[in-house]
């Protein structure tokens, strides 16, 4: 008798989907799972995010709902089993939006806005200099879903439209590399930055 498929969400498959980009294809997990929680046991091991499943990191990003004073700080905090959800209901969205397998379009969005370069400062005989430098892929992952996150943020506060619904058009626009999306603006602005601290 064959093994039965783990299916995210009970609806889909992660067998297929390969990571295009050479240097995120450790950093980005698409480890087959049915829940997508790994009840923080990632947290005492080094570099243990990047077994974590990029849905699941996805949702916890949009746990963390702001800077401390900032107009939404702490509405989410540790609410996963709702960031779980709009995470399930905007991959339903995607996959009616645009047909495809909506964790192959979430792998795209991460790998379009994620950053090459960043700016670093190096003081040097009393002068600090901002200099570029590559950027490990772990951080670029990091960094894609914070930009992803915050763009949600932005477009949902104080919104009619759903939490749902921003979310996957900001995922979908990423995904396309459309350069209305927050996240493309973001990392498109961080790598303008470090071309001229070059």
């Amino acid at each position: 008798m064959p093994e039965p498929k783990l299916l995210l969400f009970e609806k889909w498959d992660v067998a297929g989907i390969k990571v295009e980009d050479a240097g995120l294809q450790r950093a980005i997990s698409l480890k087959p799972s049915i829940a997508v929680t790994s009840m923080g046991r990632h947290e005492h091991k080094k570099f243990g995010k990047l077994d974590v499943n990029i849905v699941e990191r996805v949702a916890n990003n949009i746990m963390h709902f702001g800077k401390k004073y900032s107009k939404n700080a702490g509405r989410m905090g540790g609410k996963k089993q709702r960031a779980l959800k709009i995470v399930a209901s905007t991959l339903d969205i995607i996959s009616l939006k645009t047909g495809q397998n909506p964790i192959e379009v979430v792998v795209r969005a991460v790998e379009n806005s994620s950053p090459n370069e960043d700016t670093t400062r190096i003081a040097y005989g009393g002068v600090v200099y901002h200099v570029a430098v590559d950027i490990a892929p772990s951080r670029r992952v990091d960094l894609a879903l914070r930009f992803i996150s915050e763009g949600l943020r932005e477009a949902a506060f104080s919104s009619s439209r759903s939490v749902e619904e921003i979310l996957a058009d900001e995922i979908i626009m990423a995904a396309k590399n459309d350069t209305n999306s927050f996240a493309i603006k973001k990392k498109n602005e961080q790598e303008r930055i470090a071309m001229s601290s070059r």
